[in-house]
């Protein structure tokens, strides 16, 4: 068993960092109420990696934005670290779709931006700043504008904006949808050394189903209108994963039954019958 997997056993006996019960949540339209979320219950593990998928419409993004305290209008409880969520917070770090850089200032400035709500001395912030600078591979871009970089370092950049402030809890929602295939590979490897460097715990909503068995622990699949989970299914795949294996492409046929129709237990059947033989044959 390699480090990554005997670390994820060990974090499953843990408690649960975060705590999901009973969410609902409505918006009230004019046309009459818009029930979005119905009664989620989820815990999550520090350390783990959790995908969120579903057809659009189904709550994602609206269920990331409640943990995130962006939102408070909702049933149900929320707690992080054993404490109920009231408000935004430091300790839990948020990338949007968009990268949200400010045009007018250089990369260097908008990762420093983070932090304008802290107290954190400027010569600490110098060094946080450039820490996560390199982590994310952009040296040499720091004096840069948004204009005069790439779709994939804009992203990079939002990314080190939001680990700046080192937070134990980094909610992702669909930060690589609007990048180009080959980019959109190259980030998914870097957003998985980095969270297997940082330790941080992430929750991330995406549509890619092979991006979901590639980066997670777990999958949560999201049935919509209203959004309840229709289940969890564990990735129990040692890193790095390889895309092109059987027990990978079985993994992602069966989370791809609850959306096309194809049978989800085929793909079962498939990851028991390779499973067991590909396990015998890793090193790890």
């Amino acid at each position: 068993m390699n480090a990554v997997t005997s670390a994820q056993a060990i974090a499953a006996l843990a408690p649960p960092v975060l705590s999901l019960r009973g969410i609902d949540k409505r918006f009230h339209l004019a046309r009459g109420e818009l029930h979005v979320l119905d009664d989620i219950a989820l815990d999550v593990r520090p350390g783990e990696f959790v995908c969120i998928v579903g057809a659009s419409g189904c709550g994602k993004s609206t269920l990331l934005r409640l943990i995130a305290g962006l939102d408070s209008n909702f049933g149900g409880d929320i707690s992080y670290e054993g404490h109920a969520v009231k408000g935004t917070a430091l300790e839990r770090g948020f990338i949007f779709q968009e990268h949200r850089l400010f045009p007018w200032l250089t990369v260097e400035e908008n990762i420093r931006l983070a932090f304008a709500a802290t107290r954190v001395p400027a010569a600490e912030q110098k060094e946080r700043v450039q820490e996560q600078i390199q982590r994310v591979g952009l040296e040499g871009f720091e004096k840069a504008y948004p204009h005069q970089i790439s779709g994939g370092m804009a992203q990079r950049a939002a990314i080190a904006r939001a680990l700046v402030n080192r937070p134990r809890l980094l909610l992702l929602d669909e930060p690589l949808g609007a990048l180009d295939a080959l980019t959109r590979l190259k980030l998914q490897q870097e957003l998985q050394r980095l969270w297997q460097e940082s330790g941080v715990t992430m929750i991330m909503v995406t549509h890619d189903i092979e991006e979901a068995v590639f980066l997670a622990d777990r999958i949560v699949v999201l049935d919509a209108r209203p959004g309840r989970i229709k289940r969890i299914v564990a990735v129990d795949l040692p890193h790095p994963r390889e895309r092109t294996h059987p027990l990978f492409n079985a993994i992602k046929r069966d989370v791809l039954g609850d959306f096309h129709g194809v049978e989800a237990a085929a793909g079962t059947a498939v990851a028991q019958t390779v499973g067991g033989d590909w396990y015998r044959r890793l090193a790890w």
